[in-house]
């Protein structure tokens, strides 16, 4: 498991290697032998970073990134993987060994090759990190369930559906994620499951159907009373509450396909 000063010298050599290799040459420009060219985001990169991420001292990174705090690391790879885009194009200046000069771009390739760098290092701190294909930095999966948070779901219902259970999926593993936010996540989760509960009569028995929602609504999850159960070991139960109403739901969906 890496210290964070460790990880912080992991990820700059990591960001020294990608800039050396002209990946941020399309939006942070180029320092060429014959003056410094802008790229897409101006001159003025500190401005961008601030009013992106409203923090001050954060530029230039290869100085400034041995003096952040996590949240600072944390916000500054997702605004790198963000900007980072593969050249495909250029032309290589040899005055005094400048590098290429690249003309055209892939923010894709490139994207995908930043995750390549930095998710193997992000991966050995703490209890383990990732940035997603979305950009975003999340909590790895718990041992054995990354493929059920990679699984599609077998149904097209953005709305109702697709896009509340990616939210949640989302909001649960941010690695800004709070208790309060996990258990926001759950509730998003059995919300789905309501609208899914006329659906589910006849594939369920009741009991088992009225136990699935007990679990939200007696244990602090949906609804806030004396009743409710509260004395256990959130971070633990949340996570396995969690899981299984992921996992219930693409049940229930299959089920309720295979029922067509």
């Amino acid at each position: 498991m890496l210290t964070f000063e460790v990880l912080k010298k992991l990820i700059l050599i990591a960001y020294r290697k990608l800039d050396q290799d002209g990946y941020f040459q399309k939006y942070f420009g180029i320092d060429c032998v014959d003056g410094y060219l802008p790229g897409e985001l101006g001159e003025d990169i500190e401005s961008v970073l601030y009013i992106n991420l409203r923090k001050e001292n954060l530029f230039p990174i290869g100085k400034k990134l041995s003096d952040y705090t996590e949240d600072d690391l944390f916000d500054v790879l997702e605004f790198l993987h963000d900007h980072c885009s593969k050249g495909t194009e250029g032309e290589y200046h040899n005055w005094n060994n400048c590098g290429v000069h690249y003309v055209k771009f892939d923010d894709q390739e490139g994207q995908k090759d930043f995750r390549k760098e930095i998710n193997p290092i992000l991966s050995e701190y703490q209890g383990g990190y990732e940035i997603s294909e979305h950009g975003e930095i999340l909590v790895l999966a718990d041992m054995g369930l990354a493929t059920l948070l990679e699984a599609d779901l077998p149904v097209k219902d953005p709305a109702n559906i697709n896009d509340k259970v990616e939210a949640a999926i989302i909001k649960f593993r941010s690695h800004r994620s709070t208790i309060t936010n996990r258990r926001e996540a759950i509730r998003d989760l059995a919300d789905v499951l309501e609208f899914l509960r006329p659906q589910i009569k006849g594939k369920i028995v009741n009991q088992d159907e009225n136990d699935l929602f007990n679990i939200a609504n007696n244990f602090g999850i949906r609804h806030h009373n004396q009743n409710q159960k509260t004395g256990y070991d959130k971070p633990i139960w949340y996570s396995w509450i969690f899981y299984f109403y992921l996992a219930t739901i693409h049940a229930v969906l299959r089920l309720i396909d295979k029922a067509k």
